[in-house]
C-alpha cells in the first residue's frame, strides 16, 4: 500500500467527494497511550481497559480449542478451516478500512466463500469476483 502515490491524500479530491480514507491513525494514538497517559493509567489496575488483557490469554487459548474441536469431531471437515490467526490478525495487514469493516467481510466471505460455493456453484463461479470487487471498492468510499 505504500508504494500507491496518493492513496490517502483527501486534498485531491472535488469538493463535497464522498469519497474518504477511513485509515486508522496509529502512530498519534500509540504516542498518546505509551507516552503522555502510560500504559499503566489506560490498560493497567489504574486504567478502564485493563480488561482488555483477557483477550491475550483469549488469542492463546482459542487455536487450542479449534484444535480440540477438531479432534472430537473429526467427520466436520470445515473446523479444519478456521484459521485463528487470520480471523483475529487480519485487520494488521489489510487496506485501510476501520473494524465495522471486518464484521461484514468475515460473514459476506463465509456465505459466499462456504455457503454459495457448496449449494450454487455455478453462480459462485460466475459472480464471486464482482462481490470482491465490490467489496474492496467499498472500504474506501
Amino acid at each position: 500500500m505504500g508504494t500507491i502515490p496518493n492513496l490517502c491524500d483527501t486534498s485531491k479530491l472535488p469538493h463535497g467527494s464522498p469519497w474518504k480514507c477511513p485509515m486508522d491513525r496509529v502512530f498519534f494514538d500509540a504516542s498518546v497511550i505509551w507516552g503522555l497517559v502510560g500504559p499503566r493509567r489506560i490498560f493497567g489496575d489504574l486504567g478502564e481497559y485493563g480488561k482488555i488483557n483477557w483477550f491475550f490469554l483469549g488469542g492463546a487459548i482459542a487455536p487450542i480449542v479449534v484444535w480440540f474441536a477438531d479432534r472430537t469431531f473429526p467427520n466436520q471437515k470445515w473446523i479444519r478451516l478456521i484459521h485463528m490467526a487470520r480471523l483475529v490478525g487480519c485487520h494488521i495487514i489489510d487496506a485501510p478500512a476501520t473494524a465495522v469493516i471486518f464484521t461484514s467481510w468475515i460473514i459476506a466471505g463465509f456465505l459466499s466463500g462456504f455457503v454459495v460455493y457448496r449449494y450454487q456453484p455455478e453462480w459462485w463461479k460466475r459472480y464471486n469476483c464482482v462481490l470482491s470487487v465490490g467489496l474492496d471498492a467499498r472500504t474506501v468510499s
